[in-house]
């Protein structure tokens, strides 16, 4: 297609409509990265878009894990996907953070693992999911 358009147009045209190809492209596969963003957290009432390493996810799934909830926080684990980074450029988009983790409850964006703590610690969370929390009293 290059050499085509090379021919045609010349090698700068061509460099051009290249240019623009891959940026269509990025800009349709981000598209497609925040529709997958936007479907798995319409589809699950806890949904955390994690990175399986890192410290601060595990605080935060350590939180629902506490909770005990009936159905598992759907975990997105962005560094053991091919497309991780698109997925976190696409939630960058959407929330403003390009940092992990990102946790949604019944479709709102609650935030990161100090949000998370926060909100079960003032119990906002438990109010959020519909539970009585054990008072260890």
């Amino acid at each position: 297609m290059a050499a085509a358009l090379g021919r045609r147009f010349g090698v700068a045209s061509a460099a051009a409509a290249l240019i623009a190809l891959a940026a269509f492209g990025s800009a349709s596969g981000t598209a497609s990265k925040s529709a997958f963003v936007k479907s798995t957290v319409k589809a699950h009432d806890v949904v955390i878009f994690s990175k399986s390493y890192c410290p601060y996810c595990r605080r935060a799934k350590a939180v629902f894990k506490e909770l005990e909830l009936k159905n598992e926080p759907y975990v997105v684990e962005l560094d053991q996907r091919e497309d991780g980074w698109e997925i976190q450029d696409a939630l960058s988009n959407l929330v403003g953070r390009r940092t992990v983790p990102q946790v949604f409850v019944h479709g709102k964006h609650l935030g990161g693992s100090d949000d998370i703590v926060e909100a079960y610690e003032s119990g906002k969370l438990a109010k959020l999911l519909n539970i009585d929390v054990k008072d260890d009293l």
